[in-house]
């Protein structure tokens, strides 16, 4: 039943899919029979368009199938550049559920009455996406503040959709060749740590407070702060931040401020994240940001930024790597590029330098000096791959997700300021970083880090030897004695020798 259960829910959801054309990549001749078969006719009579809308498939199916999208348009690796790019425009913008369903809620998590913890709370949501929804609210001592609820049920929900994911990945990943490649059990895997975070607003209340850690030397990208009293597993409270959020072009036009520095702003808080400290808010879309007008607390206009369920984060070794990348392909050192991929072990070692150098500058001289509205993000991405094809280069999970964020950046950077950059504005940042990071100082202090904590050992290190190298006894040595002889009786004998163990055991129980 259990099999039945979730074949029906893939049958419903990929109907849906069909209708917006989202099944036609699998009616390719290069997969098997039965998938192009199934594709086919669930698309039968459906009116489905000839350009597959992905994004619109899989907001069709559900909340859980929104999520996985956008998961999957991190990784353009496995699903190809042209459906990534789709998916990114997925936004899980749904009605949101009337408050006198979600008050109970509420009150649960406020520990019976909601109105001990709150002067007020708006019934209207300011918000709604596929697990949550937002309201405005006055707390009982007069902040105002932002109250992130789960909607009713969503748990479980999401729950019974992982559960048909994984079976059917599992199934998937048997017909072998390219689906086998694509690992699609260990994607579910990924997506389902991923979503099982965000369903707890405790680890998101915590990744707010690290991010405003982390910015607190960027005060114009600011951080709202979170009220860990009134926070649940099921319930986020954090400061209201007054602005227009950067998807509102009418409002944008409508404020006198300076766009170029607002644009050098989002660049740069971001640099500080993904550079400086490998901590980084991977979902930086317009619906994130606001723009908050200057006032009598600020003269100028400042960046604010919510939604913290998604974020990156890489080591600093691999940030060191992609600072000199970056730096590398601004001032278009090929060769240095190149070198830092081999020494990265991004690119196998058999592979030529040099040749992986021409191919980096066949990328990067074409956007060199141009405005970013001029390049094309899509052919940026398709050369990169390509060349991560022909030089057998592994994919990297933690970068794709930070050049998914990047893209973004730079999107969002454009639509404050249309002139904008971003290699202009990022070289300045990341070049200081590199300098004081890899610099003869940064050398020296490294080293004397990394000496240090190796002489801490030795004490450790040399209790270890003297343990495995005993003093001699007093006792005189054994003289050697020849091995024993092998005994070939032990076919029948084995029995026997169990027995007549297990009858002594027995005779010394009732004996004893």
């Amino acid at each position: 039943m259990t099999a039945l259960l979730h074949l029906w829910r893939l049958l419903v959801w990929g109907r849906r899919m069909a209708r917006h054309g989202a099944l036609r990549p699998f009616e390719s001749d290069r997969l098997p029979f039965a998938v192009r078969l199934l594709a086919r006719v669930a698309r039968f009579a459906s009116a489905a368009p000839k350009t597959p809308d992905f994004a619109g498939g899989l907001a069709a199916v559900g909340p859980a199938a929104i999520k996985l999208g956008q998961a999957l348009a991190t990784r353009p690796d496995l699903i190809g550049v042209e459906a990534a790019t789709d998916l990114a425009r997925l936004q899980d913008q749904v009605p949101p559920v009337p408050f006198a369903a979600i008050e109970p809620v509420l009150n649960a998590n406020c520990g019976g009455d909601w109105k001990s913890r709150f002067q007020s709370i708006e019934p209207e949501a300011v918000g709604a996406a596929s697990i949550a929804q937002v309201h405005r609210a006055i707390t009982s001592d007069g902040r105002r503040v932002a109250i992130k609820l789960l909607r009713p049920g969503i748990e479980a929900e999401i729950a019974s959709a992982l559960s048909t994911y994984e079976w059917g990945a599992g199934h998937i990943e048997t017909l072998g060749g390219e689906f086998a490649r694509l690992r699609p059990r260990a994607v579910i895997a990924t997506f389902k740590s991923w979503i099982e975070a965000e369903l707890d607003l405790r680890r998101e209340a915590a990744n707010c407070s690290e991010l405003g850690e982390i910015l607190a030397g960027e005060p114009d990208f600011v951080v709202p702060a979170v009220d860990w009293q009134r926070s649940t597993r099921r319930m986020l409270v954090i400061d209201w931040i007054d602005g227009v959020k950067v998807s509102d072009r009418a409002g944008l036009e409508a404020l006198a401020i300076d766009r170029p520095a607002l644009a050098r702003v989002l660049v740069n808080g971001f640099l500080a994240q993904a550079i400086a400290k490998g901590f980084f808010h991977a979902d930086l879309h317009q619906g994130n940001l606001f723009v908050i007008p200057p006032s009598d607390a600020c003269d100028h206009a400042r960046i604010g930024v919510i939604d913290f369920g998604i974020m990156g984060r890489i080591n600093r070794r691999a940030r060191l790597y992609l600072a000199e990348i970056l730096h590398g392909l601004v001032t278009g050192n090929y060769a240095r590029v190149a070198e830092i991929h081999f020494e990265a072990g991004y690119v196998p070692g058999h592979h030529n330098p040099a040749a992986f150098a021409t191919a980096l500058r066949a990328v990067g001289e074409p956007i060199r000096g141009r405005q970013a509205k001029d390049i094309a993000i899509t052919d940026l991405l398709e050369g990169l791959f390509s060349i991560t094809r022909s030089f057998d280069m592994p994919v990297q999970p933690h970068l794709l997700l930070l050049q998914k964020t990047m893209v973004m950046v730079e999107g969002v950077a454009l639509t404050i300021d249309p002139q904008v950059n971003m290699w202009d504005v990022a070289a300045p940042y990341v070049r200081d970083w590199v300098r004081d990071e890899m610099g003869p100082e940064a050398v020296i202090a490294d080293s004397l880090v990394l000496n240090a904590r190796a002489l801490r050992q030795l004490p450790r290190i040399f209790r270890q030897w003297v343990a495995e190298h005993p003093m001699p006894g007093a006792a005189p040595p054994q003289p050697p004695l020849p091995p024993l002889p092998e005994s070939r009786s032990v076919g029948w004998s084995t029995p026997w020798l169990l027995l007549a163990a297990g009858a002594g055991a027995a005779a010394a129980l009732l004996l004893g």
